[in-house]
């Protein structure tokens, strides 16, 4: 057997809460590559997230500074750790953390962290108040939708687009409104949480997809596995989902790939009308939580994006099977004090 190379891996998005990070399951199938070993780096902005205290999983793990401290001061966090630890190749898995990692993605591969992430351009145009001309640009059909500052704009919107409306906040959360009180109530509270705007958007009836995969910024499919949500928490977010064949659903995301010539993992939510259309409903810039439903089907997303990150020779995936489960499941770990402290205290464990 050859031997493998062995490579330190970084990656965030450590927690695993009712609305969990995808890290730990990126983590997962990084260990499961069949190309290389790995020594992973956790990389967490709280001492409260749970991947840190899986030791089985994670190395070490270093507390992070959050987005809003900017770049400079995150380029040099990474700098220490990657003295420390000779960073090979860092995965972000964050939404609101992906625009400081792209800024600073040359500067990190000339140091030796290499990524692969979407360029810039690519991650602003799919943001979700960019979402309508996005569908008119690439001829894909999206929900109607509208980025808002005051709640007074949602009675006419209401009138325009119908019952429900799906209230959205710019980087997280949604929810919908049956009526204009419970429209104000979810712009209030996700407006507090993330800022504004907030988008509205029009609420199409039918079945949710989800498709996850990987573009290698050529206009190339690496991998695509879509998914129908079989269970969701009150955030949305999928517990359990079954892998489906559907031709549809990897044409469009053929479609979508060859058109934007998008650049790293993605994950595209779709909702099938009773007419059969798919509507576009948001793009994920990265790898989704349920990501190691793909690596179960065949496809190791994770793996094939560390090696597009180091420019080794890859192969597109071409099969996965249809009609596999994840069921998503909560467990208490029983945990040192003195590992909380010294993560909270010294920002290392």
């Amino acid at each position: 057997m050859k031997n493998k190379k062995k490579l330190t891996i970084a990656v965030t998005g450590l927690n695993a809460i009712d609305s969990p990070g995808p890290g730990v399951a990126v983590i997962r199938g990084l260990l499961e590559a069949s190309d290389f070993d790995c020594r992973i780096i956790g990389l967490a902005y709280e001492s409260l997230e749970p991947g840190i205290y899986m030791h089985d999983l994670i190395d070490k793990t270093y507390h992070i500074p959050y987005p809003s401290a900017g770049t400079e001061v995150l380029y040099n966090r990474l700098m220490y750790i990657h003295e420390k630890e000779k960073l090979d190749v860092v995965i972000p898995n964050f939404d609101a953390e992906l625009y400081s990692f792209i800024k600073l993605a040359d500067k990190l591969k000339q140091a030796g962290i290499h990524s692969f992430l979407p360029t810039m351009d690519q991650f602003e145009s799919r943001q979700k108040v960019n979402l309508p001309d996005f569908g008119k640009k690439y001829n894909i059909h999206v929900p109607r939708s509208k980025a808002i500052y005051t709640v007074n704009e949602i009675h006419s919107l209401e009138q325009e687009y119908g019952s429900p409306l799906v209230i959205k906040g710019k980087y997280y959360d949604a929810s919908l409104a049956y009526n204009s009180d419970q429209a104000k109530t979810a712009f209030n509270k996700i407006s507090a949480k993330w800022g504004l705007p907030i988008i509205v958007q029009e609420f199409v009836h039918g079945t949710e997809y989800n498709v996850t995969g990987l573009g290698d910024g050529l206009g190339n499919t690496i991998a695509a596995v879509p998914m129908r949500k079989q269970y969701i928490t009150d955030k949305g977010k999928a517990w359990g989902g079954i892998t489906i064949t559907d031709q549809k659903a990897l044409d469009l995301t053929a479609h979508f790939l060859k058109s934007t010539k998008w650049r790293g993992a993605f994950e595209l939510e779709l909702m099938k009308n009773k007419a059969g259309e798919y509507y576009l409903l948001e793009i994920n810039p990265r790898i989704p939580a349920w990501i190691y439903l793909a690596v179960g089907v065949g496809q190791n997303i994770p793996e094939a994006l560390t090696k597009l990150a180091l420019d080794w020779p890859i192969e597109a995936f071409t099969t996965y099977e249809a009609g596999k489960m994840f069921i998503r499941y909560a467990w208490d770990m029983i945990v040192d004090l003195k590992e909380f402290q010294q993560i909270s205290t010294h920002g290392e464990l």
